[in-house]
């Protein structure tokens, strides 16, 4: 089983337990905020991916950040230390993503990545959310940018879906069938 994989399960496991004690929102804070912490402490990480140090170690390293953060979900405070225990804290950062995800999910909530060859307008760039928003029948968070090989229009990706309406995949099309139609 990939890391990736594991991690998902794990967060899907979390986020139903915290649906059930209605606390799915503290519970993404914290798992957010303990995987940034490791992420954030360069020899916390390496100790932690370490499969030379013995769980039992790590897990009351654990244990004295969580005295040390103040108050942290139970639930989470569980997981990471079964995580510690069975010496998978290198999933930390794969999981808040997977947790992170999930709750977007819950929320009806998808991540948009839109690319324009200059830069737009916030008036258009909010058109072209809602659009995007009544074409996923989701709200819509919308992160733009700029990348002037596109010549023009616009190239929208959310998840595995992409729309391009962009100058220079009009112009390859183009060329294709124009090749196509010489060939016959």
């Amino acid at each position: 089983m990939t890391s990736r994989v594991a991690a998902t399960r794990y967060a899907r496991a979390l986020f139903d337990v915290a649906r059930k004690e209605g606390d799915i929102q503290q519970a993404g804070r914290d798992i957010e905020g303990f995987a940034r912490l490791v992420a954030e402490n360069e020899p916390l990480s390496r100790a932690f991916a370490n499969p030379a140090i013995p769980a039992q170690r790590k897990r009351a390293v654990v244990e004295q950040l969580f005295a040390a953060a103040g108050p942290t979900s139970p639930i989470v405070q569980k997981l990471v230390l079964m995580l510690a225990e069975r010496d998978r804290l290198v999933l930390l950062p794969e999981l808040a993503t997977a947790y992170e995800a999930r709750l977007m999910e819950n929320a009806q909530v998808v991540h948009a990545q839109l690319t324009t060859a200059v830069a737009l307008p916030q008036d258009r760039i909010a058109a072209l959310q809602q659009g995007l928003a009544r074409a996923t029948g989701r709200e819509v968070q919308l992160a733009a940018s700029v990348d002037p090989s596109i010549i023009g229009g616009a190239v929208a990706r959310i998840g595995s879906t992409v729309y391009d309406g962009s100058v220079t995949t009009q112009l390859q099309k183009v060329k294709e069938r124009l090749t196509a139609a010489a060939a016959e």
